[in-house]
């Protein structure tokens, strides 16, 4: 695992490239701890997770996996790779240069957007190896991209690419190839441009909204704001507006 510092945004890098960069147990360690370094450093703001060399992921190693010791790549608060089920607060783009297969794109999709370069592909095949996608593929793709689509993906075992996920909203957006973590640093940097704490409160007001009626996603999001009044950016951003200066975000 690699991490770099762009700014404001953390750019975290899956690094096992010769074994296509599938989870292992030091991989599953590493991830969660580059998520703890992003959530605890005040100053930065946003990450972008992608992968070293041609694939992004191609999930579990399959080594671990046949010598029975699945759970070795599951940490406590962060389930499959110590991030599918992690509870964060900042947001990360995920940046395909590669194949997302497997728990690769389960990785993925727990990313709050996700970048991919023209002609990646995306899937869960588990079904081909007598397996089942258990890290977000099967729990969270059904409501992302529909039942139907969700099913074929789990029941053929073949990858689809990104341009026809595009369609049904999974991937922000496709870029030639090459160019995805450039394109998720540029995202993530844009996203770093405004107030870090409203940025937070809108994120948890959709993400906590999903299974609520829509009186109640009313009512979170103007708890939200009401958490915001306090701040010294909800007071900034009205004053830098009035005085036609660019906004000085402080997070506080």
């Amino acid at each position: 695992m690699r991490t770099e510092r762009h700014g404001r945004v953390l750019l975290i890098t899956l690094h096992r490239p010769h074994a296509r960069n599938a989870v292992n147990p030091a991989l599953a360690a590493s991830l969660e701890s580059a998520v703890d370094d992003l959530e605890h450093d005040e100053d930065l703001w946003a990450g972008v997770l992608t992968g070293e060399g041609p694939v992004f992921c191609a999930g579990a190693d399959l080594n671990t996996v046949a010598g029975g010791n699945f759970p070795e790549l599951l940490t406590h608060r962060g389930g499959f790779a110590g991030f599918v089920r992690r509870e964060r607060s900042k947001p990360i783009v995920a940046a395909l240069d590669g194949d997302a297969l497997a728990g690769g794109m389960e990785l993925a999709i727990a990313c709050d957007l996700i970048i991919a370069a023209e002609g990646v592909r995306l899937g869960i095949p588990e079904t081909a190896r007598s397996l089942l996608a258990i890290g977000g593929g099967l729990a969270n793709l059904p409501r992302l991209i529909g039942e139907k689509a969700a099913l074929e993906l789990a029941l053929t075992a073949a990858p689809w690419p990104a341009e026809r996920l595009a369609t049904l909203g999974l991937i922000s957006r496709t870029v030639p190839a090459g160019t995805a973590r450039d394109a998720a640093l540029d995202l993530a940097t844009e996203i770093c441009g405004n107030a870090p704490l409203a940025v937070r409160g809108a994120r948890r007001a959709i993400l906590a909204g999903r299974d609520h009626t829509e009186d109640e996603r009313w009512a979170l999001a103007e708890r939200e704001l009401a958490a915001l009044e306090g701040t010294q950016d909800y007071h900034e951003g009205s004053r830098s507006f009035v005085a036609k200066r660019a906004p000085r975000w402080t997070g506080r």
